[in-house]
């Protein structure tokens, strides 16, 4: 939950530049609180509490992707309290990425299933959406450029292009697992400037939906899926009319830019 304080009230509420290099220390603060109101926090003799359970697999995790994770603090302190310092003072940007993003995972699937036990047993103060929502806000207001949205924590360069074209999109190909890790790699090639490589990942995404979508509703043959060019599975779309007649200049159009025929070429070059 976030309050109106009266030292917030008549400032800007969120900054005009995003930065991508550096949590503020209040931002760490801010979120460990988060995190800690919905997985909870309860201590037990008896049994292993839920919430500990969820802060030893992020710590598992990490430990083994990493192969080393600062093990003095961690033999001598619970997981609990291992997570609170990672975020808050050992963990340097990108491992604050790493640990944020497992932990907001965490949240919208093993607590959101089992949140009546988590209720129950570890003492959560704020609901799984509520958590990822204020998660969310939190980082805008702090101007930190990343958003946890659709499972994974994805960078905001742009707000208009982010919640027009990067949000639906990962909506759209939720489904789409081929797809959609060639999106997100067009995504993580943007982030780094490689913009041919976007492009052309973004074309392979778009090809990918296609042929999904056409092989799924028997507009092409197992041997076609292999073989036909985009230009071919926009005309079967057109022709199936899975393309609005409202917008089916636009996708005829679409084939015949020179970009798209050039990064097709491309890629159909890299992969011989």
């Amino acid at each position: 939950m976030i309050y109106d304080l009266y030292s917030t009230r008549n400032k800007p509420i969120y900054p005009d530049i995003y930065r991508y290099d550096a949590p503020s220390p209040k931002l760490r603060n801010q979120i460990v609180q988060i995190l800690i109101a919905a997985i909870g926090s309860k201590e037990s003799t008896r049994y292993t509490p839920l919430s500990e359970e969820v802060y030893d697999e992020i710590f598992s995790i990490l430990l083994r992707e990493y192969g080393t994770i600062d093990g003095g603090r961690a033999k001598n302190s619970s997981r609990l309290q291992w997570l609170r310092a990672y975020i808050v003072t050992d963990s340097n940007s990108e491992q604050f990425l790493d640990v944020l993003e497992l932990a907001c995972q965490m949240i919208d699937t093993h607590v959101r299933s089992n949140w009546i036990d988590f209720e129950a047993l570890d003492n959560p103060s704020e609901k799984p959406d509520d958590a990822l929502a204020e998660i969310n806000e939190r980082m805008k207001r702090d101007g930190f450029g990343y958003e946890f949205t659709n499972g994974i924590l994805v960078r905001i360069d742009d707000q208009y292009i982010h919640s027009e074209v990067v949000k639906p999109a990962l909506f759209i190909l939720q489904d789409f697992d081929g797809a959609r890790g060639e999106f997100l790699s067009a995504h993580e090639h943007y982030k780094h400037g490689a913009y041919e490589e976007c492009i052309l990942d973004c074309c392979k995404s778009f090809e990918s939906l296609m042929k999904t979508i056409c092989h799924e509703r028997g507009w092409i043959t197992n041997k076609e899926m292999g073989t036909l060019p985009a230009s071919k599975l926009i005309i079967k779309c057109v022709e199936n009319k899975l393309i609005p007649d409202y917008m089916q200049n636009q996708f005829t159009g679409f084939k015949q830019l020179r970009v798209f025929k050039i990064l097709c070429h491309v890629k159909n070059h890299r992969s011989m």
